[in-house]
């Protein structure tokens, strides 16, 4: 009887890897709405204002960004180099992308601060919207950062907070300008990388 047994185990799992074999899985591919990520790849130079608040106490700040696709297509990865008044110089590693579940795009965002940074954003026109949320204090403080495309190489953006979800007050106000040549239109091609396998909070100067 256990002979049996393990003899249709075995021709079971034999048929499983011969349709496997015959039907092998296809990669998955990214979806048309990262096209629209496609407007941040290159380089990016930021500058602004950053108001004082519990964070800070505000000053004027630069930065620069260099976007791209990583392998796969899937994700925009950004590094990024800042200088603000009173923090001093700050770097990023950020990673934009969208998810189908929620159907909204995500931003997280990792720098030298030790800060670690998620956002949800949506598209509406030429603005886009980003939403956080982000214990302050014990309490919970809910971000909005906003961008709005004035052209294929610039947008202005602003960063406010809230407390209680309904008034904000405006942390940060800027301006990104495109530098270098255009990058390429269209997302990468689905595969696996070689070798093997931008709302801020007001803190540091976002670059969405």
């Amino acid at each position: 009887m256990k002979r049996t047994s393990i003899a249709a185990l075995v021709a079971a799992l034999l048929c499983a890897v011969l349709s496997a074999a015959q039907n092998p899985p296809q990669m998955p591919k990214p979806g048309p709405e990262l096209e629209k990520l496609k407007y941040f790849l290159g380089t990016w130079k930021m500058e602004g204002d950053m108001k004082p608040n519990p964070m800070g106490p505000g000053g004027k700040f630069t930065a620069t960004e260099h976007n791209e696709w990583m392998p796969g297509g899937f994700f925009v990865v950004g590094h990024s180099n800042g200088s603000m008044a009173a923090m001093g110089k700050i770097t990023g590693t950020a990673f934009m992308g969208y998810n189908p579940e929620e159907k909204v795009y995500t931003y997280n965002e990792f720098n030298s601060m030790g800060e670690a940074e998620a956002s949800k954003g949506t598209i509406e026109g030429d603005t886009w919207t980003w939403t956080s949320e982000e214990k302050m204090q014990g309490k919970m403080m809910k971000g909005r950062f906003t961008m709005n495309i004035a052209s294929p190489t610039s947008y202005t953006f602003k960063y406010e907070a809230s407390m209680d979800g309904s008034d904000y007050a405006t942390i940060m106000e800027g301006k990104a300008t495109k530098v270098g040549a255009a990058a390429a239109g269209k997302t990468p091609a689905a595969k696996a990388p070689a070798g093997g396998n931008s709302g801020g909070n007001g803190k540091t100067p976002k670059t969405k």
